[in-house]
């Protein structure tokens, strides 16, 4: 090299070094971004939570009749968004491998809408605004987990999804109370407005995410152990990587740290910038097209047993919300302000089971978390038949949802480790079908409880047994198709192990 070229070099490193993101290193650590999404579920169910209870409110006040009927199209609404949009978040999310941009987008999304529902001077537009929530909402449990799963080491993961999906029981006891003392005090628009509030407070978090990709280009892997990180951090400071080094390699850069590029889950890199520059073979990790993608994860066990378990969660959530609080007011005269506080005490188990049961996950694998969980929950859902004492009744649907409301984050994290046995197919196609499963679970739940609540004479017991045998039917399907080596098949061989010691031991 000549003497002329060699300022122009290290001036060209000196202006990387000084273009490095202000507050790499937690941007884009594992704990940040599970806050980010733990932030983004509290938003997406807190708006939804505080939204609905003013529903009636506003429809009856624009001069409609059949409020009731009217309201229930709007949580159609939701669910369409929820289901019909799930397909496009992924694919595009997966094709043009980013999870920021998204998240970005979809947080603007439920920002507009909430704008649109509060503004509207018709129902149609509210119909809109739903659909738009909808869609910020699948944005948030795709590309949200997607992204935790890119950023997350895979021996950890059930911790950081046990504690993103907490938000979701808290933002459920968070909005109801909010919406109502807002919507007495300060009126119809108040509610709205501290979502709002809320939602830029979530977007803000969001536009500092910096993903593994662009964190792998300063030596950082956030997906790294610990170890692996410290010594791929000193590399990085040592050598920031030139302007032409990252042109040339921006392409291998996202093929190599996307959640279908099985390399990166199979390396245990000591460097983090050479993985970030690693060559991938195009026949190896060739793009799906959607059949392709959607065949792969019909004959995936693992994924179809995840996706059907999630289904059923929706399903049973969905089942008590609309008849528990009708036989709550029919036997113990309950109004709506005590069926809120009896919901807190559903909730607040919940976020307990996820956050615990995350954590053992990581110790011991979902399969048995999960199973031990739900199978826990079964004879509390069958004893709500009894209506004898109220502080008895409270008490098992707390227990119930000390042991059910574990099975999203099981399925979460059952739903990570099985996708990445399949090559060439991302985390976000694993997660929206998930999505869609539940948006779909979550709209023929409450048509099936209100039916059986209001055309049998003990409707209650009915969907209290109900519930019962879903619980039974979720534990066979963990027990039997959950991990690689699924519980049963560890089971069965343990059996013919036990009886060989028992043989080899010496006769008394």
């Amino acid at each position: 090299m000549s003497d002329s070229q060699q300022p122009t070099t290290v001036a060209a490193t000196d202006a990387n070094e000084r273009s490095r993101p202000w507050g790499l290193r937690w941007r884009c650590s594992p704990w940040f971004i599970t806050i980010v999404l733990w932030l983004g579920i509290l938003s997406d169910w807190t708006v939804y939570s505080v939204i609905v209870p003013v529903i009636p409110f506003q429809i009856e006040r624009m001069g409609y009749s059949d409020v009731s009927g009217l309201t229930g199209w709007l949580l159609f609404a939701f669910s369409i968004g929820t289901v019909v949009l799930t397909p496009p978040i992924a694919i595009l999310s997966e094709r043009y491998k980013n999870r920021q941009v998204p998240l970005i987008c979809g947080q603007l999304g439920i920002i507009a809408a909430q704008i649109l529902f509060m503004e509207s001077p018709t129902y149609w537009p509210m119909i809109i605004a739903r659909i738009l929530q909808g869609f910020s909402s699948s944005v948030v449990w795709i590309v949200g987990l997607a992204l935790v799963c890119d950023t997350v080491h895979e021996s950890s993961i059930g911790r950081h999804f046990g504690l993103a999906i907490s938000g979701a029981a808290l933002g459920t006891v968070i909005g109801p109370p909010a919406s109502g003392a807002l919507y007495t005090a300060y009126g119809f628009r108040a509610p709205f407005i501290f979502g709002i509030i809320f939602s830029a407070v979530d977007l803000v978090a969001r536009l500092l995410v910096i993903e593994r990709k662009h964190a792998l280009q300063w030596g950082i892997d956030p997906a790294a152990l610990p170890a692996q990180a410290a010594d791929a951090e000193k590399e990085g400071e040592t050598s920031a990587p030139s302007s032409g080094e990252k042109n040339d390699n921006d392409n291998d850069d996202d093929q190599s740290s996307t959640p279908n590029s099985s390399d990166i889950v199979t390396l245990e890199p000591k460097d983090a910038e050479a993985v970030a520059v690693l060559p991938i073979s195009p026949e190896t990790h060739r793009e799906l097209s959607l059949l392709e993608t959607a065949n792969k994860l019909m004959r995936s066990r693992r994924a179809l047993a995840t996706c059907i378990c999630a289904f059923l969660y929706a399903l049973v959530v969905t089942l008590q919300e609309p008849v528990l609080p009708l036989h709550m007011q029919a036997i113990w005269n309950y109004d709506s302000t005590k069926v809120g506080l009896v919901y807190m005490a559903i909730i607040l188990p919940g976020m307990i089971s996820s956050i615990i049961g995350g954590w053992l996950m990581d110790k011991t694998g979902p399969a048995i978390v999960g199973a031990i969980a739900v199978a826990f929950s079964m004879p509390w859902f069958g004893l709500l038949i009894l209506d004898k004492s109220v502080g008895l009744f409270i008490a098992m649907l707390a227990l119930s949802a000390l042991g059910f409301t574990g099975l999203l984050t099981v399925t979460s994290t059952e739903l990570s480790s099985a996708t990445r046995m399949l090559k060439g197919v991302g985390f976000a196609h694993t997660y929206g079908v998930q999505n869609m499963a539940n948006g779909l679970g979550s709209a023929v739940g409450p048509i099936i409880s209100g039916q059986l609540y209001d055309h049998l004479g003990d409707g209650w017991t009915v969907v209290s047994a109900l519930l019962v045998a879903i619980a039974g039917i979720a534990t066979v399907i963990i027990v039997c198709c959950f991990e690689e080596e699924t519980l049963l098949s560890r089971m069965r061989r343990q059996k013919p192990e036990e009886s060989t010691i028992k043989e080899a031991l010496p006769e008394a």
